[in-house]
């Protein structure tokens, strides 16, 4: 007669990063907190970014880091040895697998199953290894391969979606801020991304400008929301705003104050248009439809997840041409208005008008 092997009771995934990595990291958390219910999953996250996970139903605890942790090595080494000693973690998924990271596992090898990315340095620290994403490869797809080994305790119930929990109040909240702003919820109500953090994943603004001209003209009850960041972001938005030749319905100062008041003002909009970024995951998070228009510096196919029950829209420079040898700026321009106005309108018909 076979040993039986006992569930993990404990489970710790690192993750780290940015918002958008941690949001599709919950497509994990979700088939291990599906697979094993009984089981603790802890979530470990920039200190940043962490309140957007509160209160997620497949997370039980996160373990949080700031800035000035991660890059002290001492306090670093000691928060690490805090947690892994007082938890005593069953399993650790280490999601990046980096000389930082790995530091979780390498504290723990009482932990019966320790599973990272295969690299050079990571074969005396994990006992299950996988591949490190490709470019050609959902980062879902990704994400789901580190829960493979937790087969061995039983069938794995893998789950796509990828989920955060904002509370109805904050949703309610939300929703009546944008009604006294001019929202009129009886119209479609569309998210835009004008701009963005990094000037390498920022459209042409002169080419986004004249696509949402295109955009007020053929859809006039539509109301545009400008989603953007304050500083240097505001002030390109401003600039488009501007340049617009219809504003009517179009709003820039409905401000979303935290990540979770993004996620409220995402679940109260009808669908997304524009850059592609951590806005972006929220609102397919928050169940709404998104179109973007990826940057080459990201792969379409590993960051926009088109299979987890969400419909998400993109056009990228590799949907044009072969880019092979293209620099990023190159890329980019062969993303004209003429490529994306089409694919636009057909979102637009399709989905958010219906």
């Amino acid at each position: 007669m076979s040993k039986k092997i006992n569930s993990p009771k404990n489970i710790l995934v690192v993750r780290f990063r940015q918002m958008g990595d941690a949001i599709l990291a919950t497509s994990l958390l979700n088939t291990l907190h599906k697979s094993f219910p009984e089981a603790k999953i802890d979530f470990v996250l920039n200190q940043r970014i962490a309140p957007l996970f509160e209160g997620h139903p497949s997370v039980n605890h996160i373990w949080t880091f700031s800035d000035d942790e991660r890059h002290s090595v001492i306090t670093y080494i000691k928060k690490v040895w805090h947690i892994v000693r007082s938890q005593r973690y069953d399993a650790i998924i280490d999601m990046r697998s980096t000389f930082n990271t790995m530091l979780f596992a390498l504290l723990s090898p009482s932990s019966a199953l320790r599973v990272g990315i295969r690299k050079p340095y990571t074969s005396m620290v994990f006992n299950n290894r996988i591949e490190g994403c490709e470019d050609d490869e959902s980062m879902i797809d990704h994400n789901l391969q580190l829960a493979k080994p937790f087969e061995r305790y039983g069938t794995v119930v893998y789950d796509r979606s990828i989920t955060l929990q904002i509370s109805d109040k904050e949703k309610s909240d939300f929703r009546a801020y944008m009604e006294q702003q001019g929202i009129d919820f009886s119209k479609p109500v569309m998210l835009v991304g004008v701009t963005a953090k990094l000037d390498n994943k920022t459209w042409a603004e002169d080419r986004m400008i004249s696509t949402l001209a295109q955009l007020i003209g053929k859809y006039p009850d539509m109301q545009l929301i400008f989603n953007y960041a304050p500083g240097r972001e505001a002030e390109n938005a401003r600039r488009i705003y501007d340049a617009l030749p219809e504003r009517g319905n179009v709003f820039i100062n409905i401000e979303a104050r935290s990540a979770r008041q993004l996620a409220a003002m995402s679940y109260n909009c009808t669908a997304y248009f524009g850059n592609e970024g951590g806005a972006r995951h929220i609102v397919q998070a928050m169940g709404r439809p998104s179109m973007v228009i990826c940057s080459p510096v990201a792969s379409k196919k590993t960051w926009l997840p088109d299979d987890c029950g969400v419909p998400a829209w993109g056009i990228a420079a590799s949907d044009i041409a072969d880019t092979k040898g293209m620099s990023h700026l190159q890329q980019y321009s062969l993303i004209t208005v003429d490529h994306v106005w089409p694919v636009l309108q057909r979102f637009c018909d399709d989905i958010v008008m219906k």
